[in-house]
């Protein structure tokens, strides 16, 4: 099926190249999808019907929300180069740690862009003004990336790899083409149509990153809005299924796919993106079971402290598992406590072995870490 075509352009600082042009969207004619796509896209929203039930066992979704946000903004940020990773994005977070690499701060960029996208779209329906905040909270400030027109669609032409347009894999439409393709995907968004919710995601998705309506940015951009579009679509009642651990995984593949899709090859990426809904959903239901299991554990573990040690140490539990790495000022924070008895509440977690010293070799300004916890996001995260 053809998407649109790659048609010469002439431009006063490039010379001569070809610019893909996308069709009016969606196309006329529909899909016409196959019928092992349409089973497949059944496989992925049974798990993701599943996992939307599961996380309502949880005491408090918002700390699982909290980390999947975290393990999705660092796997996003890496696929555009960060080399910042989930644990010093927890670092910045806790603030705790001086020497961490400057990049991180993408990392909290996306964090924030993707909260405040949660919370707007309370108000604001997936638009271009929705988009364009979100690009916005993205790229306004951050000390790594230092784009100058954040939440604004380029006026110039942008590729994607390549030392310009002339060499580049690929080439987005025109700046002039952009009012009229993203009215198009708008529009698409909110048309009551026959189409299954997680197929259109994946559309959805491969439309804007065909688009490219930024300078830079659009890869995650486009990634939070396939979160948001999940939301807003009824598909999840929390935004608990994020996809760009399993893209970041699967970067290369990802990168193919997405550039077939704009020579027709439709059928390949949305099979690919539906298979990533799967593997994600299921780990986070995996990850449910994981975290209630160790909740259980180190409850039982607590309870058997005196009962005035045991009281506090309940008490800061559940906030360990919303900021898993800590020091004595953040234990204070919590509990009002001097230093030094925060520092003894500390040392009967680590006793216990729900608290671990980080670096045993720092003598002052020393943190720990909730790793039974972290490690069954981080290793997942990693692929360890």
């Amino acid at each position: 099926m053809e998407l649109g075509k790659f048609i010469q352009q002439n431009n006063e600082q490039w010379g001569k190249y070809n610019a893909f042009i996308p069709n009016p969207f969606p196309p006329k004619g529909g899909f016409g999808f196959p019928e092992s796509l349409i089973k497949q896209d059944a496989q992925a929203q049974h798990f993701v019907s599943t996992l939307n039930g599961i996380t309502k066992l949880l005491p408090d979704v918002d700390f699982f929300i909290f980390m999947y946000i975290l393990k999705d903004a660092s796997s996003s940020s890496q696929i555009e180069g960060t080399g910042a990773t989930m644990l010093d994005a927890l670092e910045a977070e806790a603030k705790i740690g001086s020497d961490l690499p400057e990049d991180v701060d993408d990392i909290i960029h996306y964090i924030k862009a993707l909260n405040n996208g949660i919370d707007a779209l309370k108000e604001i329906p997936i638009s271009e003004r929705l988009i364009k905040k979100l690009h916005k909270d993205l790229m306004a400030g951050a000390r790594h990336t230092q784009y100058p027109h954040p939440g604004k669609f380029r006026h110039d032409q942008n590729w994607i790899n390549g030392t310009s347009p002339r060499d580049a894999k690929f080439v987005p439409p025109p700046s002039h083409e952009l009012s009229r393709t993203i009215s198009d995907w708008e529009k698409f968004v909110h048309v009551d149509d026959n189409l299954l919710p997680l197929t259109k995601a994946a559309l959805l998705h491969a439309q804007f990153e065909t688009i490219h309506p930024f300078r830079d940015g659009n890869g995650r951009t486009g990634r939070m809005l396939t979160t948001l579009y999940l939301r807003e679509a009824g598909l999840l009642e929390k935004p608990v299924l994020f996809l760009s651990a399993y893209l970041k995984k699967h970067q290369q593949v990802y990168s193919n796919r997405l550039l077939g899709y704009s020579n027709g090859e439709i059928n390949e990426w949305i099979q690919f993106f539906l298979s990533g809904v799967s593997e994600i959903a299921e780990e986070a239901i995996e990850t449910v079971y994981k975290i209630t299991k160790l909740r259980e554990q180190d409850i039982l573990q607590i309870q058997g402290m005196d009962k005035r040690s045991s009281k506090s140490a309940i008490e800061v539990l559940p906030k360990l598992f919303a900021l898993p790495i800590v020091d004595t000022s953040i234990i204070q924070k919590w509990t009002g406590f001097t230093r030094n008895g925060s520092q003894k509440l500390i040392d009967r977690f680590v006793d216990l072995g729900i608290l671990s010293l980080r670096d045993v070799n720092k003598k002052y300004n020393k943190s720990y870490i909730y790793k039974n916890y972290v490690d069954i996001f981080y290793k997942i995260h990693t692929g360890e």
